[in-house]
């Protein structure tokens, strides 16, 4: 994993087509960060993708 520091309204860039800026820092915990990409690229929460491969792997109680 590559661990670069930025600071508010400073971004990174992921080939040609992605830039990840930094919108605003909340305390010590929390950032907010902007992300920029082709609208054929999905740009998901890791939470959520993990949520969604959980609801594929268990099938519901009325399918089995």
């Amino acid at each position: 994993m590559l661990v670069l520091t930025r600071r508010v309204d400073e971004s990174i860039r992921i080939g040609d087509d992605i830039r990840i800026t930094v919108v605003k820092i909340k305390g010590t915990q929390q950032i907010c960060v902007g992300v920029d990409a082709p609208r054929d690229v999905p740009v998901l929460r890791e939470e959520l993708l993990i949520e969604r491969t959980d609801e594929v792997k268990e099938p519901s109680a009325e399918e089995s």
